[in-house]
């Protein structure tokens, strides 16, 4: 199965601080909860308002983007994390888990950690696409340590994505779609769960391959995709997709999280790009529904601050303070 783009990002060629962004007052890559992972962080995280802690999606892209184009407009102190095994933290097979055994429930801990580390009492957990899941499970899970919670076109139910992604594929391709759901169902053994998900991005990715078809989804022109691209090379963090292999083989594209949003009991704010079609409207939907999210609206797409900076800079701006 093709891995889900961006491309992971691999920590093989370790690059110095003064390579990456300016503005990070502090670059740590340190070993947390059994894996090395790094992070840089700027202001005091420790000191006066909860910081925000930047998790990016992919699974197993990296925080450069995101620092590079908008890190110097982050309104308080504010940490970008590489996830475990993404971007210049450690690969997943020298951490102490093993790559077999990463799951949600590790990288809410590899979270929990890193505040722990940097001695703050509570945090803002601010998660773009697949990095909401972890942002709003650690909100769920850590209510106390969570100030309030921030999402940026997130994903939250995978088989219901993976759907999208089947509808897309098949449109550029001129073809009928084709849900294989009921027959994976019908094909399933009683008590057994049906891969439906895993069903639906399989005929999605034969159809048309993962990176063009994320593109044709995630991005409302050609210049802004471009824009990341020349950023992803800039940062020279391209690389395999251990992360992502991980997490589908832990059941990535059956995972429904929506039952866990009603659990959660600190304010939620959406910030969702109108024309991205993998989060908007059905996936903000379940976010808005179920966790009570107060949702902004923007004229962009998936990587929002890209599209329109100064936009994206009030709406984190009105999530920090309503």
């Amino acid at each position: 199965m093709s891995d889900l783009p961006p491309p992971d990002a691999a920590p093989d060629d370790f690059a110095f601080p003064e390579d990456f962004p300016d503005g990070a007052d502090q670059v740590y890559l340190e070993h947390l909860n059994g894996a090395d992972l790094y992070f840089e962080v700027t202001g005091d995280p420790a000191g006066g308002e909860a910081p925000l802690v930047f998790l990016h999606g992919g699974p197993g892209y990296n925080s450069y983007s995101f620092q590079a184009a908008f890190g110097d407009r982050m309104p308080r102190a504010a940490v970008f994390l590489d996830q475990r095994g993404s971007g210049r933290s450690g690969p997943l097979e020298d951490t102490e888990q093993g790559a077999d055994t990463l799951d949600l429930d590790t990288l809410v801990g590899d979270l929990d950690a890193v505040r722990d580390f940097l001695g703050a009492e509570r945090i803002v957990p601010l998660g773009h696409g697949f990095g909401a899941l972890v942002a709003l499970e650690y909100a769920r899970r850590h209510p106390t340590r969570t100030a309030r919670v921030i999402v940026v076109n997130p994903w939250v139910h995978y088989p219901d994505l993976a759907r999208t992604l089947l509808e897309e594929a098949s449109a550029r391709r001129g073809t009928p779609l084709d849900d294989p759901a009921e027959r994976v169902r019908a094909d399933t053994p009683d008590g057994q769960h049906a891969p439906v998900g895993a069903a639906r991005i399989e005929a999605a990715f034969e159809l048309l391959n993962a990176r063009d078809l994320l593109n044709a989804l995630q991005f409302r022109d050609a210049p802004t995709r471009m824009r990341l691209e020349f950023m992803d090379a800039e940062g020279q963090l391209v690389g395999g997709g251990e992360v992502q292999e991980a997490l589908v083989n832990q059941g990535l594209w059956e995972f429904e999280y929506p039952p866990f949003l009603a659990e959660i009991r600190r304010p939620v704010f959406v910030i969702s790009g109108a024309h991205d079609r993998t989060s908007y409207p059905e996936q903000v939907q379940w976010v808005a529904d179920l966790a009570d999210g107060d949702v902004t609206v923007l004229d962009a797409a998936h990587y929002p601050w890209l599209d329109d900076e100064d936009a994206f800079a009030q709406a984190l701006d009105d999530a920090l303070t309503r």
